[in-house]
Order: C-alpha cells, then structure tokens, then sequence
C-alpha cells in the first residue's frame, strides 16, 4: 500500500507535464505515423496505401532538393553562428565599461519573434530598396537580388538565421568560458604561452562541452528550418530556398497530400535522430571534460 500510495503521489506531480505531452506530442506523433500509411487530403476519408508514401518519396525529385536546401543551409549556417558567437562570447568576456548592457543588447534578437526577425531581413535585403543593397551601392559595389535571386535566396535566410541566434550561441559559449578555471591560463602566461597557444591549447579544449551542446541544438534546429523561409522566400524563387519543413507544409495544405507530408515528416525525424546519435558518438573523440 506504502508503495502505491507513493507512486499515486508521484503520478499526480507527473499530471502537469504528462497531460501536455500525451497530448501534443504522443498522441501527434502516433497518428502522424499512422496517417503517413494512407492516402489522405483532409477532407475524403483516409485509404490504406502501406508503404508507398514512403517509396514515392524516394522518387521524388522536389522532396530530394528540399533535403539538399536543408543540408545547403546547415552547411552555412553552422559555422556563420558558432564563429560569431565565439567571436562575441570572447569579447565579452573580459572586464570592459557596458559589458552586462551589450550581453542583453546581442541576446534581444533571441527573445524576438521569428516573423518580425524574417520580416525585417526582408526589407533590409530588398533588392530595390532595401539598405543592404543601398550601403553597398555606396561604395561601389552592386548589390545582388537576395530573396528575389535563386542564386542568393538561401544566403539570405542564412544571413537573417545567423543574426538572430548569435546571442544564444554566445550565452551558451559564455558560460563554457567562464567555468574554465583562471588558473589554467595564469600558468600558461607564467610559461611564455601567447593569446593563440592558450585559446588553442587551454580555452577552445575546455570550450567543446559548450560546443558540442551548441552545435547539437544547432543542427537539430537547422533541420527544422521554417518560419524564415516561410516569410522571406516562401520556397521561392522556383524552389530554390524550398527546405523539409517547408516542403512538408506544401504538401498538407497546399496539395492535399497529407500521408506524403506525414512520411516525409517521419523521414525527417529518421534523419535527425540518426545525426544526433552521430554526434553523440562522435563526441567522445573530441570533446573534453575537465
């Protein structure tokens, strides 16, 4: 009875985040998976077609350039996010006048609403109007079409992408340099090591927890690109910034092709699970743990 009455105790603890999560992500997930079964367009009742959802995704072209916009976008906005944040992690993290005001200044486009963030980018980047284009006109330089050009479509979601998530990664990195002990870098000075040979020897080693969480999140994120691409590019122009997420949004609302959508969703799920384990893998080759 002891036992029973504990774990009802614990059981009505539980029932504030169990509920939720039944709710909105169990029970999605399971009828996701079972409606990526069928053939299905929200309206007619739902036919039983197995697995060819899935083998129709393997054939179709528009699907495999939506994976390799997702990749094309990782492969930019990675590095673009984790240089910059280390950049201003690093600078913030020495003694200087202003110092808690310009952490809160590059954290505010975090807490910013992806719309308004995408939105913004979209008037700066306008090829006609926009400031980018007129500061480098400026100087000489003509501005290229961003959203409007397919060539420069995906450069402008990951410019505005990288933009706004510099004050996570740099919050995250933050706090990975200032749990390295001081004393560290006081016995490298003391033995003649230069800035380069402690940042390289001392910091970025005793960094790569903070880096590893950042680089998961990161491309856990990145694979679920969607609401800037939503706004600034709608996929375009002809397809050329169309990434999973997006694709999987055509597919359901636009198309009505709902049981694609759902196995292209679980592909995608497929795909970030298997980079996360990876990672999780990999990770005991390079990171180190003081």
């Amino acid at each position: 009875m002891r036992g029973l009455r504990k774990a009802g105790v614990v059981a009505v603890f539980l029932l504030p985040s169990a509920v939720p999560l039944l709710l909105f992500i169990i029970v999605p997930m399971v009828s996701s998976a079972w409606i990526s079964l069928h053939e299905w367009n929200l309206i007619s009742p739902m036919k039983w077609v197995g697995l060819r959802n899935y083998a129709d995704l393997a054939r179709d072209g528009d699907s495999r350039a939506a994976l390799l916009h997702t990749l094309e976008y990782l492969v930019g906005y990675l590095p673009l996010v984790y240089v910059g944040g280390l950049s201003i992690a690093l600078g913030l993290n020495r003694v200087m006048p202003g110092r808690n005001l310009l952490r809160g200044v590059y954290f505010l486009p975090v807490v910013t609403s992806w719309v308004v963030v995408a939105l913004v980018w979209k008037w700066l980047l306008n090829p006609s109007s926009g400031l980018v284009n007129d500061l480098l006109g400026r100087i000489g330089v003509p501005g290229p079409g961003w959203w409007t050009d397919p060539a420069w479509a995906m450069p402008s979601v990951i410019l505005a992408s990288a933009w706004k998530d510099l004050g996570y990664v740099m919050v995250i990195l933050l706090a990975g340099l200032q749990s390295i002990p001081a004393e560290y870098h006081e016995a490298a000075r003391i033995d003649g090591a230069g800035a380069w040979q402690r940042f390289t020897q001392i910091t970025f080693p005793l960094l790569t927890p903070s880096t590893y969480f950042v680089v998961i999140i990161s491309l856990i994120n990145g694979f679920q690109v969607f609401d800037q691409v939503f706004v600034m590019t709608g996929g375009g122009p002809a397809g050329s910034s169309q990434v999973l997420v997006e694709r999987i949004y055509d597919q359901t609302f636009r198309y009505g092709q709902v049981g694609s959508a759902s196995a292209l969703s679980w592909v995608l799920f497929v795909v970030i699970l298997g980079v996360t384990l990876v990672q999780g893998r990999l990770q005991r080759r390079w990171v180190t743990y003081a």
